[in-house]
């Protein structure tokens, strides 16, 4: 539990020191957010909507999601740097188990995610959603369990790898399909049937569904998972990412 604590309040303290990755972290996805919110707020319509709704409302999830994304995931880019430091090395030899070093930088990074998905999440009322104390819990539940399993990604592909530049082109090479397909951008009801079946595979498209239902269950169209569908996946994807990372970081050849 003290290595545990250690390295996710290492990752902590690293992050906020560094106010550039503070800042560059969340602003992009709100600018982001707005651009293509207003770009495409006059030419496209979700299907199913009320009237009045805007696409920059319906979008708001989908940015969450994107915030916790590349956040989570690119903060296990510390994995590299701390094997090039030779910090990580110091760490495996020492005498605390792998799941205490998984689960110390699982944390660290998930909380990293995490807390800019909730600043975020608190411009809420601002892009005129208002869902009360109960929408913002299950927000907040559902954020949780992404960042968790979204880490553990990262951290299984960290974890084999010696270059940062390898790492962001693998990343990206499952970051924005991922992202994509999750009915971030178009409900999975309009999309073709192929991709339906990808958005249904895709651990990604609970996350936005679930706070689809928790921010504006009016843009969630009939026959989406439910609320507690979305927790149980999320929930079980973060299981699996965590087993994966054990494994990862167990093996022989584990650097």
């Amino acid at each position: 539990m003290s290595a545990l604590l250690t390295l996710w309040e290492r990752d902590i303290v690293r992050f906020f020191r560094d106010k550039p990755r503070v800042i560059g972290g969340l602003v992009p996805p709100i600018v982001f957010w707005l651009l293509i919110g207003a770009g495409l707020g006059t030419a496209v319509r979700v299907p199913g909507a009320p009237e009045g709704l805007s696409f920059l409302q319906f979008f708001y999830a989908g940015t969450l999601v994107l915030i916790v994304l590349f956040t989570s995931i690119f903060a296990t880019i510390s994995i590299i740097e701390d094997r090039r430091e030779g910090f990580l090395q110091s760490v495996l030899v020492a005498p605390v188990s792998r799941l205490s070093i998984v689960l110390g930088k699982v944390m660290g990074s998930s909380t990293v995610g995490l807390a800019q998905g909730l600043a975020f999440l608190l411009l809420a009322g601002a892009a005129g959603l208002h869902p009360g104390l109960h929408g913002y819990a299950l927000a907040a539940a559902v954020l949780t369990l992404a960042s968790i399993g979204l880490t553990g990604l990262g951290f299984c592909i960290a974890w084999v790898l010696d270059s940062s530049q390898g790492f962001h082109a693998v990343m990206n090479l499952f970051l924005i399909p991922m992202w994509m397909l999750s009915g971030a951008l178009f409900p999975a009801a309009s999309a073709p049937r192929f991709l339906r079946a990808a958005i249904a595979a895709n651990p990604v498209s609970y996350a936005v569904t679930g706070l689809q239902r928790a921010l504006l269950p009016s843009v969630v169209p009939e026959g989406a998972a439910s609320m507690s569908a979305c927790l149980m996946l999320l929930a079980a994807f973060a299981a699996a990412m965590l087993a994966a990372c054990v494994y990862v970081a167990s093996r022989r050849d584990a650097r």
